[in-house]
């Protein structure tokens, strides 16, 4: 049997309640039963004194920090977001996170919790994302930070860093789907009741003076429906165009206003995903998986998946197929 991944939640009073029950509902639930690997959950705190949260809630530690940072203690650190942020963060808090990152460990923060990773010098010249309405403040407060305004969430030297609130969601997903494949975080989605993954970038959030009408907005979901249905056709954005009835121009501008994508990165995305499930579930040819993704040939798909995930379809089969496929 595999061991469980050990997974450790820094606690600190100020941190967010809404984070701490996401990394919660993600790592500390058992969905053995439906395929989905074993997680350990821990709760790190200065002390094994409850911690205070916004909202008159408290969560109470289980670990100290200095079990944090003993050697091979946990697989993967998460930092919770702060609503204060440009309060001092408690030393021994800043001082574990250091000694994990220098041990090699990954570290992830949800929201605001990359002004702590900045306050530990974590994201000195590294790239790092925030909720849209704080990247002017990471930047002005941490000029060293390299703030990316509109990812969903970033990674730059095992430091990862996700935008606002529903993002971190995404991130933590993504942390898993890294470490386990598709299959499995697509099952966390779904007992969540949330997407496997989001395409496009925090930009679709901002507020915008002059959204698409709500014609338009049915328009499009029902073409990005019917592009699923037939992913394995090379399909291109004068295709899509024309099941909305707009001219390509039109519907790359509304499709990138909604999506915060563009028509072609999210078909490439969709193709991704696509063959990411046939190579856990099935054992189809590598030319087949192309073919039935819209590849159109198994040499295209090596390249997107080395350039999208930084390995080949070969190999993420051999990392990620299920035992009973």
């Amino acid at each position: 049997m595999q061991p469980a991944q050990r997974v450790a939640l820094v606690a600190f009073p100020g941190i967010r309640a809404f984070d701490v029950a996401v990394i919660t509902e993600v790592w500390g639930t058992d969905r053995t039963d439906r395929g989905v690997p074993r997680f350990t959950l821990r709760r790190h705190g200065a002390d094994r004194a409850p911690v205070a949260m916004p909202g008159g809630l408290t969560l109470t530690p289980d670990q100290d920090l200095e079990a944090l940072r003993g050697f091979g203690a946990s697989d993967l650190v998460v930092v919770p977001g702060v609503d204060e942020h440009l309060a001092p963060v408690p030393e021994p808090v800043l001082a574990a996170l250091r000694s994990v990152h220098g041990a090699g460990v990954p570290v992830a923060a949800l929201c605001g919790g990359a002004f702590v990773l900045a306050q530990a010098g974590l994201l000195d010249g590294r790239r790092a994302v925030t909720h849209w309405n704080l990247t002017g403040l990471l930047a002005r407060s941490h000029p060293g930070v390299q703030v990316v305004p509109d990812a969903l969430f970033v990674e730059d030297g095992g430091v990862w860093t996700a935008a606002g609130v529903a993002a971190g969601i995404d991130l933590c997903l993504h942390l898993v789907r890294t470490a386990h494949g598709a299959e499995a975080a697509a099952t966390i989605a779904r007992s969540m009741v949330t997407a496997p993954f989001r395409t496009g970038t925090q930009a679709q959030f901002v507020d915008q003076p002059t959204p698409c009408s709500d014609r338009e907005a049915d328009a499009l979901a029902a073409v990005r429906e019917r592009a699923l249905r037939h992913l394995s056709e090379p399909l291109t954005v004068a295709d899509l165009a024309g099941w909305a009835g707009m001219s390509p121009r039109s519907f790359a501008r509304h499709f990138t206003a909604t999506t915060g994508t563009t028509p072609v990165q999210w078909l490439l995305d969709q193709r991704i995903a696509a063959a990411q499930k046939l190579l856990e579930r099935t054992g189809l040819p590598m030319p087949e998986v192309a073919r039935r993704c819209g590849f159109g040939s198994e040499v295209t798909m090596r390249q997107h998946f080395a350039a999208r995930l930084a390995t080949s379809p070969r190999d993420y089969r051999r990392a990620f197929r299920s035992a009973g496929a």
